[in-house]
């Protein structure tokens, strides 16, 4: 007779393959929670819920003091002791889903706080980082206009250049306008224009004049 095989898995098994692990119940989302308690806190400060309540009040007084005797559920001779329970109640309820509902926004307000801070630290580097990249470009700048020959030095040089080029070739004698005898001579034939013509012909008006 052959021994049946064990129902469960051995030790050979893997631990997440057994069949007995069991499964997790599912749990309730926490977050959900939080965004039902912020609408809790967020539908009682309104005032719509003031509304309702004063109107729920008045007719639940209105009730059990104008209605006949067998169909009031709440006695105004004990206090409306049911209207004092329920608003009793509906307060201690309220008051731990405001408080869940503020320290959830204080959750939230701490990590915007936090990014605001990293986001802070980040902007001071970078601004240091181009406060030193402007710093080292002026540097730079500074360096290569000390090297930039300027107009004034570059106007030197070249003056320079020329007075010694000219001592160079030696200086240059003017033209001597002295003849071989010593004599000066002047050409004015290109100078003067020619007026012996106009001298004679004003001679001969004046003589044909009577």
């Amino acid at each position: 007779m052959m021994a049946r095989p064990p129902k469960g898995a051995g030790f050979d098994a893997p631990r997440g393959r057994r069949a007995s692990v069991l499964a997790r119940t599912p749990q309730p989302s926490r977050d959900r929670f939080g965004r039902f308690t912020e609408w809790v806190a967020r539908a009682m400060g309104t005032p719509m819920f003031l509304l309702i309540l004063t109107v729920f009040c008045a007719a639940w007084l209105a009730w059990n003091t104008l209605a006949p005797e067998q169909l009031r559920f709440d006695d105004a001779a004990l206090g409306f002791t049911a209207l004092t329970l329920m608003l009793s109640l509906q307060a201690s309820y309220a008051a731990p889903l405001i408080l869940l509902a503020q320290n959830r926004q204080d959750d939230r307000d701490r990590v915007q706080i936090e990014q605001d801070r990293q986001r802070a630290e980040r902007n001071l580097a970078d601004t240091e980082y181009l406060a030193r990249e402007v710093v080292a470009l002026r540097m730079a700048l500074t360096d290569v206009a000390g090297e930039v020959v300027t107009r004034d030095i570059l106007r030197q040089e070249l003056k320079a250049l020329i007075e010694t080029l000219d001592a160079r070739d030696g200086p240059v004698a003017p033209a001597d306008p002295a003849g071989p005898d010593g004599r000066v001579e002047w050409d004015l034939s290109d100078r003067a224009p020619d007026r012996t013509g106009d001298r004679d012909r004003r001679d001969e008006r004046h003589r044909d004049t009577p």
